[in-house]
């Protein structure tokens, strides 16, 4: 078990804080009280429920879900501080389910013989499989542990039902430019747990880079602003200013945040796929650049656009497929930086071609029926005759060879009894569409085509 003066010193507001100079400044600075928490306030601003709660030490069992340096770590010190329960601090990544097991049992005693609340806190607590997850589950029914889990993926996908459907879901935001300006500006002075003594300024460009370079995330930006301060000079005479030069030398590059195998990664994906279905080249070609910036795999967005020319432009430009299929090819054979000029060729045609969904849309209609109506039987006049046998139950009978057929044998039943007259596949109607590329103008509604 962990005592309680040193899980309070784990959220950095221990009474030995001034011995803890050397944690890093982003660790020093956590806010000790609600008025220095920033960001957050539609959620947790003053007179809002779940600061109430907190305060009054009621709080629920919850999930907070936020990018990093959103604060997540930070609210759930400031609970620590303001409950009288047991608070037990536990790390997904450095601790195992045996350990997670022991800490619940620890719980269950501690009510049991004293009464006492146990809120246990779990960072990463995505990094726990489903299967483990339900460790959780009687504890949280019976009210034996408050549960608090600090996630950056969306729980929706990692964390599992039954325990979602016993907490609450907290979303925190990135903080915005105004509250990341304000957390650089107490770094800078605040003499004990931060820069204070280091007489520091920043120019107003070096100010906006730096919050700039953080992105939301203000443990980043106050790393790199403690970066930066440790090659000046520690005790300064006069105050030291800090140049726009000075960051952008120890800023090699920004920092995007783009998690590949996260939310961020399939909300960017789903915003470039929107921008080529709705023609806004533009728009498409700046979320292709985000995806490159933030180090996404080229495959992965050739494969994207290879599903694309045949979902959503299908046979309104069937040059597309092509097109986009030599993309995906290029992006093998040539290999970034030079393939994203292929990418960026690809995007551009792939938004501005004409669109029509028909293909797709036929086969999930078609596959409904079969779903429906399971395994008719193909009609007779269809099936191949190869034994005797089979021409003398009818195999084959009847059937018009269609090159010997004026009509084509359109005339012809290709579909079981049931589904005679079933139709599919309906193109858009239009006769500005041609098989080559038409004006980016010229668009379809897709109304009659949307898929459900």
């Amino acid at each position: 078990m962990v005592p309680r003066d040193e899980q309070a010193d784990l959220f950095g507001g221990s009474p030995k804080e001034a011995s803890r100079k050397h944690a890093p400044l982003a660790d020093r600075l956590r806010p000790q009280h609600f008025h220095e928490f920033e960001g957050q306030e539609d959620i947790f601003g003053e007179g809002k429920p779940l600061r109430h709660a907190i305060e009054r030490d009621q709080i629920p069992s919850l999930i907070l879900w936020g990018p990093p340096g959103s604060g997540k770590t930070t609210l759930a010190g400031l609970i620590a501080r303001n409950t009288k329960a047991a608070f037990v601090p536990f790390s997904a990544v450095l601790s195992g389910v045996p350990e997670l097991r022991r800490v619940l049992k620890e719980a269950q005693q501690r009510q049991r013989l004293s009464g006492q609340r146990t809120i246990l806190f779990v960072d990463e607590i995505h990094r726990f499989n489903k299967a483990q997850q339900d460790a959780f589950l009687p504890y949280v029914e019976r009210g034996e542990v408050t549960l608090i889990g600090a996630t950056t993926q969306n729980p929706s996908f990692e964390v599992i039902a039954p325990l979602l459907s016993r907490c609450m879901v907290m979303v925190l935001q990135a903080l915005d430019d105004t509250a990341m300006g304000r957390i650089l500006d107490r770094a800078l002075q605040d003499p004990v747990r931060g820069l204070g003594t280091q007489k520091l300024r920043l120019t107003p460009e070096a100010r906006m880079a730096l919050v700039r370079y953080g992105n939301g995330d203000a443990r980043a930006m106050l790393t790199m602003l403690e970066f930066i301060a440790a090659q000046l000079p520690p005790t300064p005479r006069e105050p030291v200013t800090i140049t726009h030069e000075q960051v952008d030398a120890a800023l090699l590059k920004k920092s995007l945040r783009y998690d590949r195998d996260g939310e961020e990664h399939y909300n960017i994906v789903s915003a470039y796929i929107k921008s080529l279905r709705d023609s806004d080249a533009d728009a498409a070609l700046y979320w292709l650049a985000r995806m490159l910036e933030g180090g996404e795999d080229p495959r992965f967005i050739a494969r994207r656009m290879v599903i694309f020319a045949s979902e959503d432009i299908g046979n309104a430009d069937p040059q597309a497929l092509l097109l986009a299929a030599a993309v995906a090819q290029a992006v093998e054979f040539v290999g970034l930086p030079e393939a994203q000029i292929n990418l960026a060729q690809g995007t551009t045609y792939l938004a501005t071609a004409p669109k029509d969904n028909a293909s797709y849309v036929g086969l999930l209609e078609a596959r409904r029926d079969v779903r429906e109506h399971g395994h008719l039987p193909v009609p007779l006049h269809l099936r191949n005759a190869v034994t005797t046998l089979m021409r003398e139950l009818g195999y084959g009978q009847d059937y018009r060879y269609a090159h010997d057929d004026p009509e084509g044998a359109k005339a012809q039943a290709h579909f079981p009894d049931a589904l005679h007259g079933r139709r599919y596949y309906r193109p858009i109607a239009n006769d500005s569409l041609s098989l080559g590329r038409r004006e980016t103008d010229i668009r379809s509604d897709g109304s009659r085509n949307r898929i459900s």
